[in-house]
This record gives structure tokens, C-alpha cells and sequence, in this order.
């Protein structure tokens, strides 16, 4: 039988990675809708190759010939709820999927998803939703992949705590009194994966490690007491469980996110592999360490805000993607990010989440407020 898939976000690093796994089991998948923000050219090949009956862009210069084109954001809407999908997979970062992804639920699809931020802001909304409606979200990060791998040795009834791995970013070595002064290009090197220039600074900063700890709170329903994080710099094992009766089961490969997109993508049933098999005789060595708190507070402040909860995930994930944006532009130091965000959770009045209006409250105010402190504490 074949899976029919949306997917929003063809054209990121795990869209295009996604469209590798599908071509490489073309009687499994078929690709039914395409969306992309950007890079108008890579979607039209994307399109010629695959011949979705619908496309959704960002581009002002949106119409892609030969197809029925809808712009963003409206146009994810249609994307995730469209009548011939099966799968909606979500490779996109950012908020602006959150509509997208409930409508996808309401829908009755079943989700594939990358997109953490969706989880990190409306999990509280989310994860009832999909529980109300029988959808599985299935997670396509590494790290929640391999947990949910790993979860199938026993239930979350007998869990004792989840280990998510890091790779402790480009800046795991780097002596605390030169973080001031590294680049944008420098923090965009990160030492093990090939990944889009939000997501690689924030695992630089070890932010996205702690929307990570956040986002595993609402996929496996476990407190933060019994999330941990490691750094692990091979990046061979993605993340552990262990149960009450101490065993711990932990899911390895060499790093390349097209293992747990295919997963995900054929799940229950497990495809055969298109990558190269793990050699641990080759690999030699796994080290494992803290992670430095002191040199990197994001990780700090994600928890606080994930433990508090309410808005405060929403204002942390908002206020980040300012931050980085600043960054990026040299409008702040890579110091900056993680004192642009702890300033602005210090500043916000948290309010329960119940609706997505809710989320989209918390996300207005948390972006004005950092954009307006952005000079005051660069």
C-alpha cells in the first residue's frame, strides 16, 4: 500500500532528505503536495520529479506552471488537510506550522514531524488533540526517534528516565572568554550534521538541545525530572531509555537524518536500508561528558521554562528566533542569544495555553519585546 505525503518544507535540509528516502522507495511513498517558503528554482525540479497536485509557496513569484500553487501561510492549511494524504510530514522550523499542524490533527492525518517548535509552544494544545482524534505524531529528530525506537523494549509505565544525547556544537572546546567574539560563519559549523542555519546555531548554543528536553516532555508524557542530556561529540548514539529494573536501551547510527525520516515515513513497518551500516570497530570511541551549564545557559533557561510551563515555552522559542535573526545580521554576539531570551522570560507575565490563540499571544509579545531590547543588551 502506498503512503500519500504532504510535505511542507520540501526545499530545507530535511525536506530535501525526505524526497531522497521517497525516491529511494518509490513503490512505498508518493508525494501528493509540496510546500516550500523559498528557492523558487529547487521546488519547480521538485515538482517536475515528483508531479504533486498541489503546491504551496512563500515566493511572490509563486506560480509553478502546471499545478494548482496557493501561497503561505493560508496555503499550509490546505496542504496539511488535503483529501488524498495519507502523511503529513513537517520539515519545516518555526511557528508558523503550528495552525498547519492542528489542522493536520483535526483532519485525522497521521504526522510525521521536525518541526519542534510546534510541540515546544502548543504541546498543551497538541498532544490532547492527537490523543482526542487517533493520530500518532511520529517524530523525525534523531534524538526523539531514537527514543521512541527504544521505548518499544517497554512502556512509559516502566520508564525511569530519558538520556537525549548532544553534540556539544562547534563550541563544545572553545575557552569561555572567546564565545564573545566567534562569528555567525564560525557557529555554523557544526562538527557532525548538515542541517538548515537556524537549527545549526541553536545547537551551537545548546537551545535547540533544550527545546529538545522540552518537546520529549509532551511526545513521551515524561516529567523533567526524567529528562537528561549528555553530550556525546561522536554522535553514534542518538538517545537512551532506561526502565525501573535498569536496563538501558539506546538506538545507534552513524549520524544522518535519513534514518529516522524513513522511519518515520514507513512506520510500523521498517524499509530496507539505503545508508551505510554502522562499524563500530571503525568508530573506536564514544565519550560522554555534562553539558557546561555556565558556558551554555540556554539549555538552563529551556528547562526553567518547560518546568514552569505556560507561555513561557512559547516566549523562550520566539524570543530565540529573534535572537538568532540578530545574530545572524551582527546585531548581537553569540553571547547575546541566550541574554536576549532569558531577558525577555524575566519580562513576561506567563498565561495558561488552551487555544491556539493562546500560543499565537505569547509569540506576538515575546518577538516585539525582544526586537525592542535587541540594542539595549547586545
Amino acid at each position: 500500500m502506498v503512503t500519500r505525503i504532504a510535505l511542507l518544507g520540501s526545499t530545507g535540509s530535511i525536506g530535501r532528505q525526505t524526497l531522497d528516502v521517497v525516491e529511494q522507495h518509490p513503490d512505498a511513498f508518493e508525494v501528493v503536495v509540496i510546500a516550500a517558503r523559498s528557492n523558487l528554482d529547487l521546488l519547480r525540479e521538485q515538482v517536475r520529479r515528483h508531479r504533486p497536485s498541489l503546491v504551496v509557496c512563500a515566493s511572490s513569484e509563486r506560480r509553478v506552471e502546471g499545478v494548482e500553487t496557493l501561497p503561505t501561510p493560508e496555503g499550509l492549511i490546505a496542504a496539511a488537510t488535503h483529501p488524498e494524504v495519507d502523511l503529513v510530514v513537517f520539515a519545516t522550523s518555526g511557528h508558523d506550522a503550528i495552525p498547519a499542524t492542528i489542522a493536520a490533527i483535526e483532519a485525522g492525518k497521521q504526522i510525521a514531524i521536525a518541526n519542534k517548535e510546534a510541540i515546544v509552544c502548543a504541546g498543551e494544545v497538541i498532544m490532547p488533540l492527537a490523543r482526542q482524534h487517533g493520530v500518532q505524531l511520529r517524530p523525525i529528530d534523531s534524538e526523539h526517534s531514537a527514543v521512541w525506537q527504544s521505548l518499544a523494549s517497554g512502556s512509559t509505565d516502566s520508564l525511569a528516565r530519558i538520556i537525549l544525547t548532544a553534540s556539544g556544537g562547534p563550541f563544545r572546546t572553545t575557552p569561555a572568554h572567546e564565545l564573545a567574539r566567534v562569528s555567525y560563519e564560525q557557529a555554523l559549523r557544526h562538527p557532525n550534521w548538515s542541517m538548515g542555519s537556524k537549527i545549526t546555531i541553536d545547537s551551537a548554543t545548546l537551545v535547540n538541545k533544550g527545546l529538545e528536553v522540552i518537546e520529549a516532555h509532551h511526545l513521551f508524557d515524561v516529567p523533567f525530572g526524567r529528562i537528561e542530556v549528555v553530550i556525546h561529540p561522536e554522535q553514534i548514539i542518538h538517545s537512551l531509555v532506561e526502565f525501573v529494573d535498569g536496563n538501558v536501551i539506546a538506538q545507534l547510527s552513524y549520524p544522518d537524518m535519513r534514518l529516522p525520516i524513513q522511519y518515520a515515513l514507513g512506520y510500523p513497518v521498517r524499509l530496507p536500508a539505503t545508508t551505510r551500516p554502522l562499524d563500530l570497530a571503525s568508530v573506536g570511541r564514544l565519550s560522554f561528558e555534562a553539558p557546561d551549564l555556565a558556558r551554555f545557559p540556554a539549555l538552563r533557561l529551556a528547562r526553567e521554562a518547560g518546568e514552569a510551563g505556560k507561555s513561557l515555552p512559547t516566549v523562550f522559542s520566539a524570543a530565540d528566533e529573534v535572537a538568532v535573526d540578530a545574530f545572524a545580521d551582527g546585531r548581537i554576539t553569540f553571547q547575546g542569544i541566550p541574554r536576549l531570551i532569558e531577558t525577555v522570560l524575566d519580562r513576561h507575565s506567563p498565561h495558561d495555553i488552551t487555544t491556539l490563540d493562546d500560543v499565537l499571544e505569547a509569540d506576538r509579545w515575546a518577538r516585539r519585546e525582544a526586537e525592542r531590547l535587541t540594542r539595549e543588551i547586545a
